[in-house]
């Protein structure tokens, strides 16, 4: 019918990547945690991540996007998985979680926050975008 109109329906990529543009300008939020929630499911979408995770020093999720008990879970092992002494011996569901997944330590304002990030994926180096625009959303929040 679309055809017969003239009309083109939009190939799947372009339809993915309007929705993309869309949402990226109109799922903002000035409640932090609203913005965090964006930001993190966006960026765990577009990784093809399992989760992302801020995390406080003590491992104490503070925003997150993905399955609760994954998000929990990564939230928990972070402080572990970011200190400088980790060793790549380590053992158990330490060396299991830290086999995918990215940790980075962010200061916001003096006060350190973690961003984990799991999934075949986590590793790639993207998570500085994402680390950015955290720090630029806690930092409002301050």
């Amino acid at each position: 019918m679309r055809a017969k109109l003239g009309l083109l329906s939009p190939r799947r990529s372009d339809c993915a990547l309007m929705k993309s543009h869309t949402d990226r300008r109109h799922t903002r939020s000035s409640d932090p945690l609203v913005a965090l929630h964006y930001q993190l499911a966006c960026s765990r979408r577009e990784g093809g991540l399992d989760a992302v995770v801020v995390a406080d020093d003590s491992g104490v999720v503070v925003a997150a996007s993905g399955g609760w008990a994954v998000c929990e879970e990564l939230a928990a092992y972070a402080p572990l998985l970011v200190r400088a002494d980790h060793d790549a011996a380590a053992a158990g569901r330490l060396a299991e979680i830290g086999a995918h997944s990215d940790v980075q330590a962010i200061d916001v304002d003096g006060q350190t926050v973690l961003l984990c990030a799991r999934g075949p994926r986590a590793k790639t180096g993207a998570m500085r975008q994402v680390a950015d625009g955290v720090a630029r959303i806690l930092s409002r929040a301050a």
